[in-house]
């Protein structure tokens, strides 16, 4: 596998950034009157009435951990040390602090600059900056020092490069096989707009977990996920499924769809990819600029997704108003080798 791939800059015009800062927070008041994307359109909701762009108060049962404790500061200031850019920071995570404080963590590789703009995402939108060819070694030493039991890596949606990064992915995995071996590594990918070779790439790297997010029902991918398709995404499974890696995927609820929906994507998800871990998660509308919320979903409607998921054969279900794709990863692993035993 070569160690460098040559990168060429993309030919088309750059984007203005959709969110003014990268932490979130209400960036209406500074952008009202500038060009940013318009979603009071493409709301799919099915109740009647006028919609309101403004964020709903949330119920009792929507209560994060405050960050704090040895473990999470430790882990923040390995972070910072390092120059890692984390998911749990950019796109303002509720889990930030159970999930440090467990010693796990979700490193951003390839910059902080999306070229997609997703309507639930708080990842800045924008033209990226090239390549860091140094940062797959630097996050497996990086990840050796923190002691971590369990790192997800994710990253940002690089359309740009001829092969969405995938050298670069493939390279950071096996950096950190190399420089930390006790830790398992979970990679959270992009579609890489269907090219099954740059898939391919990441997929001979063996994570332990290779996760791709369909976020959300058919019926919403227009206005969720307006640069990816769900066949597609599907596709994208299918193929972790086939080259034999355990498979996961994540969807969010809250944001239009029906109970009939979801049933019937898990249905669907099964059948067609046979994927083994989903993990299912209330929408929390990051700032003005995002899809509202259109519902607060139940405790015990999500405890019913999880009862037929594992119906439908899915291995392990993470089901929980707070539960994000890498929440409680590490006992997701856990949980799957004690069934696969």
């Amino acid at each position: 596998m070569q160690s460098v791939t040559n990168y060429t800059s993309s030919s088309s015009s750059s984007k203005p950034n959709r969110h003014d800062r990268p932490l979130g927070g209400d960036t209406a008041r500074k952008t009202r009157s500038s060009s940013i994307l318009d979603l009071s359109t493409q709301v799919l909701n099915n109740s009647e009435g006028q919609q309101s762009l403004m964020m709903r108060k949330k119920p009792n049962w929507i209560r994060a951990q405050l960050p704090g404790g040895e473990g999470y500061t430790t882990i923040r200031a390995n972070m910072e040390k390092h120059n890692l850019n984390t998911v749990c920071q950019e796109a303002s995570c509720p889990n930030i602090g159970d999930c440090w404080s467990r010693g796990t963590a979700t490193i951003m590789i390839l910059g902080d600059t999306c070229t997609r703009s997703c309507g639930f995402c708080n990842v800045k939108t924008g033209k990226p900056g090239p390549p860091d060819y140094d940062e797959p070694q630097n996050v497996g030493k990086s990840v050796s020092l923190m002691g971590l039991r369990h790192i997800v890596i994710t990253c940002v949606d690089r359309d740009d490069l001829p092969d969405g990064g995938a050298h670069i992915w493939a390279e950071t995995i096996q950096a950190v096989h190399q420089h930390a071996p006790n830790t398992s590594v979970e990679a959270l990918i992009g579609d890489f707009q269907g090219c099954s070779e740059d898939l391919n790439i990441v997929i001979q790297a063996q994570p332990e977990i290779l996760a791709h997010n369909l976020e959300t029902v058919p019926r919403m991918h227009g206005a969720v996920r307006p640069q990816a398709t769900y066949n597609r995404s599907m596709k994208v499974l299918r193929e972790i499924q086939s080259a034999g890696l355990v498979s996961k995927t994540g969807i969010m609820v809250g944001i239009g769809e029906t109970d009939k929906e979801i049933l019937t994507l898990l249905e669907d998800i099964r059948n067609k990819a046979e994927t083994e871990i989903i993990t299912i998660g209330q929408y929390l509308q990051p700032s003005r600029n995002h899809l509202p919320i259109e519902r607060w979903v139940h405790p015990d409607q999500f405890e019913m997704y999880k009862e037929e998921g594992l119906k439908l054969g899915f291995r392990v279900v993470e089901s929980g108003p707070l539960v994000r794709s890498s929440f409680h990863a590490e006992e997701q692993v856990r949980e799957f080798k004690l069934k696969q035993g």
